[in-house]
């Protein structure tokens, strides 16, 4: 399993899998299927123009929530891809936008994540959002294998 923690940009790639089958998933009626890969996850960047335009205060929207739901969801469902663990996903976030994530295998936090400004919440790039997405993996992957008797504990 050690090569797995080495291979970082399939683990990039990975995730943007994950979280395009996310998406895929939440189109119950076919209104995005001839939306590109691409297209579905272009909510996710924001150049810096984009982020200018957003103020620097503000309340997360539904769909911002989602779209950050979606994320860790493809973190944890990569996670369980690689090590066969299932990974839960928990998220507490105040109204202002600010909170934590964790995702957690049997006992084991595998990614324990601060969470500010989540109205703002982007990657510069498509290569960004996936080396983000690919870092937790990586990171969760490391977790399970340093300890695996807390991750099987139920």
């Amino acid at each position: 399993m050690d090569t797995i923690v080495s291979e970082r940009p399939a683990h990039a790639e990975l995730f943007l899998a994950e979280l395009v089958k996310q998406y895929r998933a939440q189109d119950t009626f076919g209104a995005w299927d001839k939306k590109s890969n691409d297209e579905l996850v272009a909510a996710y960047i924001l150049d810096k123009e984009k982020r200018r335009q957003i103020p620097i205060v503000g309340n997360p929207d539904p769909k911002t929530i989602l779209r950050l739901e979606m994320f860790f969801n493809a973190i944890g469902l990569a996670i369980e891809r690689l090590t066969g663990k299932m990974v839960i996903s928990t998220m507490k976030l105040h109204h202002e936008g600010f909170g934590r994530v964790i995702l957690s295998a049997g006992r084991l936090i595998v990614v324990n994540r601060q969470l500010r400004d989540v109205h703002r919440f982007g990657f510069e790039s498509m290569a960004k959002l996936g080396e983000e997405g690919g870092k937790h993996v990586t990171a969760g992957v490391q977790m399970i294998i340093q300890f695996p008797a807390v991750a099987d504990f139920g």
